[in-house]
C-alpha cells in the first residue's frame, strides 16, 4: 500500500513502519517521515481508489468552504453576501471576497452556461435553416425556440424580471425586453394570425415569424458572458499563482531530533524549519543557524539574489538557492507575507477609482434612456415607416434595446483596475485602493525620509582610525566591549563588527549611559569612554567634523581620558536610490528629501542620491506641516517613508507610499506598499498609474462610442440612404463582442512592463 501523503510505499508487515497509539493502528512510509494515517492497509491496495477518494474528500471541503465564503460584485463592491449567486444591481455573478487555495474559485455559473450553450446551438442551428425558407415548418420553429428561450435564457430572463421591481435597470433588463419582445410577437402571430392587420403580413399573407431572432440572441449573449466569465477568471489567476507558489509541506525539527516533512497546517509560530538547497521557504522566519542566497524576485519583483544568515528574516514562497539553514517561523496562515500581499490585493481590486463616478452615473439613467429611444424608434417606424410597418417597428425597436446593453460600460473601469492591480503585485507594487492608482499618475512632487527610504536603514561601521600605540583592531574590540552592555542603534553596528572579525570582546564593568553625550566603563582594567567630542576630552575636532560631511555619526574613543581613536558609523545609501530618483526627475516629479536627521548627514545623503530641495532636523508634526504647505501651493504630493515618524505625512499626502520594509503604523498609514522597499518601485508604480488611466480612458471611448454608433444605426438612421437595417440577431453578436473587447483591452494590462 501507498502512505497517502508522500506516496511512498509502505509494508503493513514491517514492524518499524506500524505503531500501536491508544487502540488505533499508524502506519509509515518506508522512508520513515512520519506521515502518519491511521486506516485499515486494504484500504490503500488499491491506489486508484485511494486517489479517488482524496480528490473527492478535497471537492467536498472546497465546496463547503465556497458556500459559507463572503462573495461580492465587482461592479458593485457594497454588494456582500454568504455563498455565490447574481448581483441585484446589476445581474452579474459574485465573486469571492478573499482567495484561498483552500477552496477553489466557484465556476458553477461558466459550467453551467456551458450546457446551456451546447443545447442552444443545437436548436438555433437548425432553427436558423428552417427560418430561410421553409414556411410550412412554422410549428417546428416554435418547438426548437421555446427550449432555447424560456430554458437555455431563463437566468437572463430571470435577472432582467427581478431588476424591474428593484429598480435596478441593467443589460439584463434590455436583454429580457428584446428577447420577450421578439418570442411573444412570433408566439401571437402564429396562434393568432387573425390579430394583425394586413400591412403586417408578407407577401404569402403570413404574419412574419422572429423564433430564430430571439434564440439566437439567447445563443450569442450565452456565449458573451461564457467569454466575459472566463476572462474574469483570468483577472484573479495572478493571485492565485501566488498562492500556489507556496510550498505545501515544511520540514520541522522535533523536540527528539528526528525531522518530519508536515504540512503546513499543522505548523505553528516557534517551529523550527530546516530548509534545503533548491526548496522553497515554507514560511515567514527568521533564520537561526546557517547561511544561503534567496530568490526573492517572487515577493519583491528584484532577480539578484539575497545573501541570508542568522538573525536575518526570509519571506514563504521564495526559493533557496544554494545553502542549507533552519529557521524559526515568525508568522503562518494569513499572517505571512504572501497571505497579506493576496488578500491587500484583492480587497483593493473591489475598491472603485473616482473616474468610475463617471461611469456609474451615465449607466444610472442609461437604460431608461435605452427603453424611451426604442419606444420612439417603435413608434417612427410605425408612423411612416414601410410595410410592414410593424413588423419593422418591432425588429429594430428590439435591435435597439439588445445592442445598447451597458455591460461594456459596466466593466470599462473595473476590469482595469483588477488587471492593474494583480499586475502590480507581481510588479511588487501593492495599491490600497483604485484611487489611489488614479492620483499617482497625478503626483508631481514627491516628499522622501531619508533612513530606510533612501537609505538602508541599518547603520554599519564605514570608518575606524586609531591613534599611538593602539592599533584599529585593538580598538574596535574595546569599543564593542563598552557598546555591548549598550541599547543604542549604533551599538549593534560596531559590536557586530568586531563579531565579523572575530575579535575577542572584555567584558565591561562599571558601565554607564550618559543621555546626548556617550558611554563609558572599565575594560580591563582601563577607562574607557566612548561618545562625542564633548565627551571625550581632546578628541580630533576637525577629523570629526570632516567625516560628519560625508553623513558619518563620528563616535571618539579614549583609554584613560587618552584619545586613541574614531569610529564613523553610517546609514548606508541604497543602491538604487540615485538613479529611481534620475527616472523621477526626468519624469516630470521634484523629489523633496524632509529627514530628521542631522543637517550635516541629510545633506551628505541628499548630494549622493540627487534630489531637488534636502530639509533636515524635521520633527513629526513639520514633516506634516510640509506636506500640507505643498498641498496649499497647489502640489499634488506622493510622501515615501518607512517609520512611524512618517505616518502622519503619509496619511496626509495625495498619495502615501510605505517602504515594505517599514512599521506596520507605516504601512497601515500608505495608499501604496513597496514590497521591496526602494525608490525604483515608485516609479514602477507611477508607470503602472499612467498605463492603468490610459487603459480605462481607451475602455470608456469605446464603450460610449460603441452605443452613440450602435444605437442610431439600430433605430435604422441608415434605412434612408442605403436600405440597411441592422438584425437583432447581429446587434446581439456586437452587444457581447463590445464586452469582450473592452475586457480584451483590459487583459493588455497583465503584460505591462513586459514589452519596455
Amino acid at each position: 500500500m501507498k502512505d497517502p501523503v508522500c506516496w511512498m510505499d509502505v509494508d503493513p508487515n514491517d514492524p518499524a513502519g506500524v505503531s500501536e497509539y491508544h487502540g488505533k493502528t499508524y502506519y509509515f512510509c518506508s522512508e520513515h517521515c512520519k506521515h502518519e494515517f491511521d486506516a485499515n492497509p486494504a484500504d490503500y491496495v488499491d491506489e486508484k481508489k485511494a486517489a479517488n477518494r482524496r480528490a473527492a474528500k478535497a471537492a467536498a471541503l472546497a465546496t463547503s468552504l465556497a458556500k459559507n465564503a463572503e462573495y461580492t460584485c465587482p461592479m458593485h463592491p457594497e454588494v456582500i453576501q454568504i455563498g455565490p449567486g447574481t448581483c441585484p444591481k446589476c445581474g452579474m455573478a459574485l465573486e469571492p471576497k478573499s482567495f484561498s487555495l483552500d477552496h477553489e474559485e466557484d465556476r458553477s455559473e461558466e459550467k453551467d452556461f456551458k450546457r446551456r450553450l451546447i443545447v442552444a446551438l443545437v436548436l438555433s442551428i437548425p432553427l436558423l435553416v428552417i427560418s430561410m425558407g421553409m414556411m410550412h415548418l412554422r410549428w417546428l420553429e416554435f418547438v426548437l425556440a421555446t427550449p432555447v428561450v424560456l430554458g437555455c435564457g431563463w437566468p437572463f430572463l430571470k435577472r432582467g424580471w427581478q431588476s424591474i421591481p428593484s429598480r435596478n435597470l441593467n443589460m439584463f433588463t434590455l436583454i429580457a425586453l428584446g428577447v420577450v419582445a421578439a418570442y411573444a410577437f412570433s408566439v401571437m402571430a402564429m396562434f393568432f394570425p387573425g390579430l394583425f392587420p394586413l400591412a403586417v403580413r408578407d407577401a404569402h399573407g403570413e404574419v412574419p415569424l422572429y423564433f430564430e431572432a430571439s434564440a439566437v440572441i439567447v445563443t450569442l449573449v450565452l456565449v458573451g458572458q461564457l467569454l466575459e466569465l472566463s476572462a474574469r477568471h483570468q483577472t484573479s489567476a495572478a493571485l492565485r499563482s501566488l498562492l500556489q507558489l507556496a510550498p505545501k509541506t515544511g520540514r520541522r525539527l522535533n523536540a527528539d531530533g528526528s525531522e518530519a516533512d508536515v504540512s503546513l497546517d499543522e505548523i505553528q509560530v516557534g517551529d523550527h524549519l530546516r530548509v534545503r538547497p533548491g526548496e522553497k521557504v515554507p514560511l515567514d522566519g527568521t533564520i537561526i543557524e546557517g547561511q544561503s542566497s534567496i530568490d526573492e524576485s517572487m515577493v519583491t519583483g528584484e532577480s539578484v539574489p539575497v545573501a541570508k544568515g542568522p538573525q536575518d528574516s526570509v519571506i514563504g514562497a521564495t526559493v533557496n538557492l544554494n545553502g542549507s539553514f533552519v529557521m524559526e517561523v515568525t508568522h503562518v496562515g494569513a499572517e505571512t507575507v504572501l497571505s497579506q500581499i493576496v488578500q491587500s490585493v484583492s480587497e483593493a481590486q473591489r475598491s472603485r477609482a473616482p473616474v468610475q463616478k463617471l461611469a456609474d452615473q451615465v449607466a444610472g439613467v442609461f437604460v431608461p434612456l435605452v427603453v424611451a429611444a426604442a419606444v420612439i424608434t417603435f413608434g417612427v417606424w410605425w408612423a411612416v415607416g414601410p410595410e410592414p410597418r410593424l413588423a419593422h417597428a418591432i425588429v429594430n425597436a428590439i435591435a435597439v434595446l439588445i445592442i445598447a446593453c451597458p455591460c461594456a460600460l459596466g466593466l470599462a473601469t473595473p476590469m482595469a483596475i483588477m488587471v492593474a492591480m494583480g499586475r502590480g503585485a507581481h510588479l511588487g507594487v501593492l495599491f490600497r485602493s483604485a484611487e489611489a492608482i488614479e492620483v499617482l499618475r497625478k503626483v508631481n512632487v514627491l516628499v522622501v525620509d531619508k533612513t530606510g527610504t533612501l537609505t538602508e536603514g541599518k547603520p554599519r561601521l564605514v570608518h575606524l582610525s586609531a591613534f599611538g600605540r593602539y592599533t584599529e583592531n585593538e580598538i574596535l574590540a574595546l569599543a564593542a566591549a563598552i557598546e555591548k552592555a549598550s541599547e543604542h542603534p549604533l551599538a549593534h553596528a560596531i559590536v557586530s563588527e568586531a563579531e565579523a572579525r572575530g575579535l575577542y570582546v572584555a567584558k565591561v564593568s562599571d558601565f554607564e549611559s550618559v543621555t546626548g553625550m556617550g558611554v563609558q566603563g572599565t575594560v580591563t582594567g582601563k577607562h574607557i569612554r566612548l561618545g562625542n567630542s564633548q565627551f571625550v576630552p581632546n578628541a580630533p575636532i576637525q577629523s570629526i567634523e570632516a567625516l560628519r560631511d560625508q553623513g558619518q555619526t563620528l563616535l571618539a574613543l579614549s583609554v584613560n581620558n587618552e584619545p586613541v581613536g574614531l569610529i564613523g558609523v553610517a546609514d548606508p545609501v541604497k543602491a538604487s536610490s540615485a538613479n529611481a530618483i534620475r527616472k523621477l526627475q526626468q519624469a516630470g516629479i521634484s523629489v523633496l528629501m524632509v529627514s530628521g536627521d542631522h543637517i550635516k548627514t541629510a545633506h551628505a545623503v541628499g548630494r549622493v542620491v540627487g534630489v531637488d530641495e534636502i530639509l533636515a532636523e524635521k520633527s513629526p508634526q513639520e514633516k506634516l506641516a510640509v506636506i500640507q504647505g505643498l498641498q496649499r501651493e497647489g502640489k499634488i504630493v506622493a510622501m515615501a517613508g518607512d517609520g512611524i515618524n512618517d505616518a502622519p505625512a503619509l496619511a496626509q499626502a495625495n498619495v502615501g507610499i510605505a517602504m515594505g520594509t517599514g512599521t506596520d503604523v507605516a504601512l497601515q498609514s500608505a495608499a501604496v506598499t513597496l514590497v521591496k522597499g526602494d525608490l525604483d518601485g515608485i516609479a514602477r508604480a507611477i508607470d503602472l498609474s499612467h498605463a492603468t488611466m490610459k487603459n480605462i480612458r481607451q475602455n470608456l471611448a469605446f464603450a460610449f462610442g460603441y452605443n452613440l454608433i450602435g444605437v442610431p444605426i439600430a433605430a435604422g438612421v441608415l434605412y434612408p440612404l442605403v436600405g440597411w437595417l441592422l438584425n437583432p440577431m447581429v446587434a446581439a453578436a456586437a452587444m457581447s463582442l463590445s464586452s469582450v473587447s473592452v475586457i480584451t483591452n483590459s487583459l493588455r494590462l497583465r503584460r505591462h512592463s513586459e514589452r519596455k
